[in-house]
């Protein structure tokens, strides 16, 4: 036997992540013009996946997101839309569903989820665009979700309440706000001082001049006279659009009700990979009535930056660009020095930081496929649960962990217990993690209302990523 004929008889394995599957034209792979569980028409050419498997790996991706919310999926249909095609966007599959009496509400974590609901009906919706084919799953769900208060609730209104925000004039996400309010010097909408959190630390003087302050609704990073807010996730500040439609309805929640007077408003983006949006304009600040430079940004996962400076040449000089020159074909790495602001959303612990339960949870999933045959080769499931509980200064840890094949997966769980200290204000110690002590890099980054606890081993810091923990009541 050859090389050749060694290499087209053996079994190899090609490794794809769900996300960017792209479903073949197979035996159970049929044309629709409708979707069964919404009701929308779809556009032409568009495919449903009927594969047992595909509907269990299906089902696997979208309980990664119901499982917040305390409940399961029931039912699920799975949807690929021709890339190219005309209504085969998220935005037109959103103005369809909307036609035809359902509410949507994005889920604030992850842009590709969203949750519908209408007549006593909930759905969850996963949209994953591609080259050839657009993804589009639906899962409906047996019970309603336990939806979070600062978000993700069925209100069909941007601030989860009945009220627009104060100060704020609502229109149509199509055009920014126009604040014509007199100027208040205290306006009770403006997060100036942080709430009470329990924690020891809420500012951090870094070492290149930069201090972060943790405030209600944002972190405040200063340096000399440019402020930039970390703004928390807000509802109807991320959903399904084009870039200018999707900055509008930002700017109007949460930059508007601060300002008035604005002019020379416009919106910009670069069509890269993770495509930076960007709205600015000049306006007046209600709480000193200064006129400012603004500019509201995002790329990726980086949230809702908003940049105030006294004018454009102070922000100029600090990161290098001129933004009202920003057009699609310009320069990403333009943007790092933004994205790069958002590590400033980082504070010290202490001893007394550490109490309760504090969790971090991780699942994936990959699909696997004979490279010569395409046929299909089963699921590989990895999830990992570990825990901190603390109490005074002991704690128990615990790490579940779970991966195979779907069908033939096994678990391992292992304990410890020991006391835990704080050698400095960016470090903890663990008397006993597994088999020995441990030294872990530790800060918090702030939420809206929360803290997460970031760790990552001393010994072994790897690629430099954080384990993120949650607290879990």
């Amino acid at each position: 036997m050859n090389l050749t004929e060694w290499l087209k008889s053996s079994t190899l394995v090609i490794i794809a992540t769900l996300l960017l599957f792209s479903a073949k034209a197979q035996k159970k792979v049929i044309a629709v013009t409708q979707s069964s569980l919404t009701g929308i028409a779809l556009p032409a050419g568009s495919k449903q996946d009927t594969r047992m498997l595909m509907k269990a790996s299906g089902n696997a991706l979208l309980e990664m997101e119901t499982k917040k919310t305390n409940t399961t999926i029931s039912k699920i249909e799975i949807l690929y839309l021709p890339a190219n095609a005309v209504g085969a966007d998220a935005a037109s599959i959103v103005k369809l569903l909307s036609a035809i009496g359902w509410t949507i509400t994005p889920v604030q974590t992850d842009e590709k989820y969203a949750w519908m609901q209408k007549d006593n009906r909930h759905i969850l919706i996963y949209f994953a665009p591609g080259t050839k084919e657009n993804n589009l799953y639906f899962g409906e769900v047996n019970s309603a979700p336990a939806l979070s208060d600062n978000g993700n609730n069925f209100t069909g209104n941007q601030n989860g309440n009945n009220n627009p925000p104060q100060n704020t004039v609502v229109t149509d996400v199509s055009a920014p706000v126009q604040n014509t309010e007199p100027i208040n010097p205290n306006p009770a909408n403006d997060a100036t001082t942080a709430a009470p959190s329990g924690f020891a630390f809420s500012t951090t003087n870094f070492d290149d001049g930069w201090t972060s302050t943790v405030l209600e609704d944002w972190v405040e990073v200063t340096k000399g006279n440019i402020k930039v807010l970390l703004h928390y996730p807000k509802e109807g500040t991320i959903f399904p659009a084009d870039p200018e439609p999707l900055t509008n309805a930002a700017w109007n929640i949460l930059v508007a009700p601060r300002y008035s007077n604005l002019k020379n408003y416009k919106t910009s983006y670069i069509n890269d990979y993770t495509r930076p949006y960007l709205g600015m304009g000049y306006a007046t600040e209600i709480a000193t009535g200064k006129e400012v430079f603004i500019l509201l940004f995002r790329q990726g996962q980086t949230g809702w930056l908003e940049f105030v400076a006294p004018d454009k040449n102070s922000f100029i000089q600090q990161y290098k660009f001129d933004p009202e020159t920003i057009r699609w074909d310009s320069d990403g790495n333009l943007m790092t020095p933004l994205s790069q602001m958002t590590s400033y959303n980082k504070f010290a612990v202490a001893a007394s930081d550490f109490k309760g339960k504090w969790t971090s949870d991780f699942t994936g999933i990959q699909q696997l496929y004979f490279v010569y045959t395409g046929n299909y080769a089963g699921m590989q499931i990895n999830q990992s649960n570990e825990e901190f509980v603390f109490s005074g200064d002991n704690y128990n840890w615990k790490s579940l962990v779970v991966n195979g094949m779907a069908g033939n997966a096994k678990s391992n769980q292992v304990k410890s217990a020991g006391k835990f200290s704080v050698p400095n204000n960016w470090q903890v110690h663990f008397t006993m993690i597994e088999s020995k002590a441990k030294t872990c890099h530790a800060f918090w980054s702030c939420i809206k209302g929360a803290r997460i606890l970031n760790l990552l081993d001393a010994d072994y810091p790897g690629s430099g990523i954080y384990t993120k923990y949650g607290l879990s009541k």
